[in-house]
């Protein structure tokens, strides 16, 4: 099948990449002639396990085209995907620009008939603001089908999750566009992981839907936790004891220093503001989102509890990323943390795996290690923010003879805490 990717991003990428791999021809189009110059030399701007490798392979055997060449790309398609960016704007709405460039571009180079897909995260009703815009910019009416297919790719298991889904959710209009798109992922589908049809308006709330479920979960989770070390509770034992109830299920459970990334936070305030506009209450969701904020700066207090006068201490920080297996640094917790250490006058100095040189951008004037154990020579405590891992499974004897004083603030409860305290660390973590 002739397939479109519009947009290079995480998303675009990964899509574009898979679909090749499952034998489609593939042409992935971006405005951004830097990146597509970038994708054409063998580079990936974005860290995703296993993704180089594939892109490299796919692009070898001509499946796989990256091209700034909007026209060429349009006119190849039997199935167009509109992956581009939806940022949230100043009020929290999704900005749908490049969803409305894109379509315009598709009105005037069309000439046949396709399945234009929505693959971004989108609010409800933007398929129908989508084919308005692509119909007003027809020079004569050409015949074509929305659908919305949201993703669900976890950053660090997507080629995985693409491959191997849960479910393929498909928002059609037409049994023409459901015969494509059920033959465009019979190679993937299963009966236990099945396609799920829906009309188009019910597959754009599901993707918001999910993400708003999510998250709710966590910021539940860490509205107990400070409850929990109030009362002497463990907040990581209770998610396991409600967690083997098949009623509620043990993901996403897991007290912390917040979500970041490029959906949960996004797509919750994009949720609200169309809660909000449809004159229905938001007030669940925006607590959510407070939560989470408030989390965010909830690693400070615990620091000042060991230290209470941070200027010129030299603090270590073990992780930058927003989440593992990834090196996105959008609305990462540790961005947060920095920032009040920064103000605090605090000496900081920090190691990640993969998202060093994406942090450096932000905050070029701290100095970042090489190693997790070079990083806290001297330190006069730990945080870890993200839980690769590298940071697991610990010499404890050579950190606790690398620091300055035997001090970690564990924001992931990725230790125990009983062995911590027993090997002579001052050792604080969440909800514990």
């Amino acid at each position: 099948m002739k397939i479109t990717i519009f947009g290079v991003g995480y998303v675009g990428l990964v899509v574009g990449t898979c679909l090749a791999s499952m034998g489609n021809d593939v042409k992935c189009i971006d405005t951004d002639k830097k990146k597509v110059d970038m994708l054409n030399a063998g580079k990936i701007p974005i860290f995703e396990p296993g993704l180089k490798e594939m892109v490299e392979l796919n692009s070898k055997e001509g499946r796989l085209i990256f091209s700034t060449d909007e026209k060429m790309g349009i006119e190849h398609a039997d199935v167009l995907f509109v992956a581009v960016g939806t940022p949230s704007d100043e009020n929290g709405k999704a900005d749908l620009k490049y969803v409305r460039q894109v379509a315009a571009s598709i009105g005037k180079y069309m000439k046949d008939y396709m399945v234009i897909v929505d693959k971004s995260t989108v609010p409800v009703g933007t398929a129908d603001m989508v084919q308005k815009t692509i119909k007003e910019n027809q020079p004569t009416p050409i015949e074509f089908d929305m659908c919305s297919n949201p993703e669900f790719l976890r950053e660090g298991e997507a080629l995985k999750d693409f491959m191997n889904p849960d479910r393929i959710v498909v928002g059609t209009q037409t049994k023409k566009a459901e015969e494509i798109m059920n033959k465009l992922y019979a190679g993937i589908a299963r009966t236990d992981k099945p396609i799920v049809h829906t009309d188009v308006k019910t597959a754009e709330m599901i993707k918001y839907a999910a993400n708003a479920m999510l998250a709710t979960r966590i910021s539940f989770m860490n509205t107990l936790a400070p409850l929990c070390e109030k009362v002497g509770a463990d907040v990581k034992k209770i998610a396991r004891g409600i967690g083997l109830d098949n009623r509620i299920g043990p993901r996403f459970l897991q007290a912390g220093a917040g979500y970041g990334g490029s959906c949960f936070p996004k797509d919750v305030r994009a949720i609200v503001e169309t809660l909000r506009e449809n004159g229905c209450d938001a007030s669940l969701l925006e607590s959510v989102d407070n939560i989470n904020e408030n989390q965010k700066k909830s690693l400070l207090p615990k620091i000042k509890t060991v230290l209470p006068d941070l200027k010129d201490k030299k603090i270590a920080i073990w992780g930058l990323a927003f989440k593992p297996k990834t090196d996105d640094m959008r609305e990462a917790p540790s961005l947060v943390l920095i920032q009040q250490l920064v103000d605090e006058g605090a000496d900081v100095i920090a190691f990640d795996p993969v998202a060093e040189e994406n942090t450096k951008i932000i905050f070029p004037e701290i100095k970042y290690g090489n190693t997790p154990y070079e990083t806290i020579k001297d330190c006069d405590a730990l945080v870890i923010v993200t839980e690769w891992d590298e940071f697991r499974l610990l010499d404890l004897e050579a950190v606790k003879t690398l620091l300055k004083q035997p001090i970690i603030i564990d924001g992931r409860n990725i230790y125990n805490k009983d062995e911590m305290i027993k090997n002579g660390f001052k050792y604080i973590s969440v909800g514990r």
